[in-house]
């Protein structure tokens, strides 16, 4: 299945395993057709659109090798764009009246989850790095501005490092001050760095990566969980590297069992006030972390590893938020994990 195209003139193209739609202006991408990589497109000034979105059971799949050379990573840099919105999507008020706010919510999984939250009728508030993420938070603030519901309020997004409390703080105090209270928390915001050995990750490393991925969830929780109520939830973003492992990302992986475990015990503790608590632990997902984390090799091929065969896209993750946030679809559902990761066995 693919999205269809937004303009008048749709391309497309079908291999044996493969329906490819583009809905951007700069393409370089690779399909299977006979067995064999083919260079379907090369990067063009004009008339194709700026980002590419393939959706298939399973089949083979190369990016065009890339790099960046700082965290985080930057969206509009990337090729192709990763894909946050499909217009197949249909949706149904899940959220209307909501108010969410999402860290990390510029780019990647973030910004997809903004997209349907809008989309849904929340008023969507969303964190990114200053100076590093400008670009890419107003693009994702110009988005929801247009796809918003009429009866949602004007999305804001708000830039602060989530590792120190007093800055969670801040974060939540100009949500509640703009909106008045918090109904869905995601938390959302991630880095990660490769590393062959244990022996090379210092504690200024390991003390980074534990503020930004675990320290953000405990100090975004306790602030904002004052202004949540009975109904209210909170969505964490943890990986399937915290079922499986993974020998060259070590702390990230350490960081991401632990919201696991965060998870689980603060559903035990919220569950009598009404609040759920929940996580979603995707798999290898096309978003800035790959090329700001990974060599150009590694980007080239990833997704691969897994039973489909490919990498997934922000968008085919997004849906499971949307369905934990809304009490008509998940109500019953918490301390649980859901798995989009692309046929990977987790069993836990």
């Amino acid at each position: 299945m693919c999205c269809r195209r937004l303009c008048s003139s749709p391309i497309s193209l079908t291999t044996k395993s493969t329906l490819f739609c583009f809905n951007s202006k700069t393409i370089r991408h690779y399909f299977n057709l006979n067995n064999k990589f083919l260079t379907t497109f090369s990067r063009t000034t004009h008339n194709i659109p700026k980002s590419l979105f393939v959706r298939m059971a399973s089949g083979e799949q190369k990016f065009p090798p890339q790099k960046q050379d700082t965290q985080p990573g930057k969206e509009h840099a990337m090729d192709p764009e990763p894909q946050y919105t499909c217009p197949d999507y249909k949706p149904s008020n899940k959220l209307q009246g909501k108010i969410a706010v999402i860290t990390g919510g510029d780019s990647g999984i973030g910004r997809a989850i903004c997209n349907l939250f809008a989309l849904e009728g929340a008023t969507v508030a969303f964190t990114y790095v200053k100076g590093q993420e400008d670009k890419d938070a107003r693009d994702t603030l110009e988005m929801i501005k247009k796809i918003k519901t009429s009866d949602a309020k004007d999305p804001i997004a708000i830039a602060a490092d989530l590792g120190f409390d007093e800055n969670c703080k801040k974060v939540v105090d100009e949500v509640v001050s703009a909106y008045g209270h918090i109904d869905i928390l995601i938390n959302n915001a991630a880095e990660q760095y490769e590393c062959a050995s244990v022996e090379e990750i210092d504690e200024p490393r390991l003390e980074r990566v534990f503020r930004t991925n675990i320290f953000s969830y405990f100090f975004m929780t306790r602030h904002a969980l004052k202004h949540m109520k009975e109904g209210s939830s909170i969505i964490n973003t943890t990986s399937v590297n915290a079922y499986k492992g993974n020998a060259k990302l070590l702390d990230y992986t350490s960081t991401k069992g632990a919201i696991v475990a965060f998870t689980r015990g603060l559903s035990l503790q919220l569950v009598s006030k009404g609040i759920r608590v929940n996580g979603v632990a995707p798999g290898p997902i096309w978003t800035p972390l790959i090329p700001a984390s990974f060599k150009e090799e590694e980007t080239a091929q990833f997704g691969g590893q897994v039973p489909m065969n490919r990498a997934g896209q922000p968008i085919e993750v997004a849906p499971s938020f949307v369905f934990l946030a809304c009490n008509q679809c998940s109500s019953y559902i918490t301390g649980q994990v859901l798995h989009p990761n692309g046929g990977t066995v987790v069993n836990g």
